[in-house]
Formats: C-alpha cells, sequence, structure tokens
C-alpha cells in the first residue's frame, strides 16, 4: 500500500473535511490502487502556498468508467 501526497484546493478540502466530498477525480499517474492512502493537503492556488492544513484518507473503490482517458474516480473515506 501506497501513500499519495496532493494538493488539494481549500473549497474541495473544506467539503471532504465535512464528509460531503467521498471522492476524488484524479489523473492516474501514480498508479492508484485500492489500500492506498491519500494525504490530502491544502494548497491556496491564488497565493500558491500550503495553508499547513492535511487529511488523511484511504482509498476504497476506484473506477475510470466516463471519465476522460487516463483520469480515475476515487472513492475514500
Amino acid at each position: 500500500m501506497t501513500v499519495h501526497e496532493l494538493k488539494i484546493q481549500p473549497e474541495y478540502f473544506r467539503e471532504v473535511f465535512l464528509g460531503n466530498k467521498t471522492f476524488e477525480i484524479r489523473k492516474n499517474d501514480r498508479g492508484f490502487h485500492v489500500g492506498d492512502t491519500l494525504i490530502l493537503k491544502e494548497f491556496s492556488p491564488e497565493n500558491r502556498f500550503y495553508t499547513g492544513r492535511a487529511l488523511a484518507r484511504k482509498i476504497t473503490y476506484m473506477t475510470e468508467f466516463q471519465q476522460k482517458t487516463g483520469y480515475v474516480v476515487l472513492a475514500i473515506n
């Protein structure tokens, strides 16, 4: 099982934190697998800096269904 550190914008970070957003759509350039852990690091694109907040979430399911080539939907909890 692999740990992947990923940037996430504040508006999406907040929704993951609140439990409203339980998925990520990402380019599968890291070889994601069910059971891997995502470290979602809040990143402000306007200011181009990390806020210092982070969340750990585990990939519980993934699919390429109806995605652009090379992208996946990752169910996380």
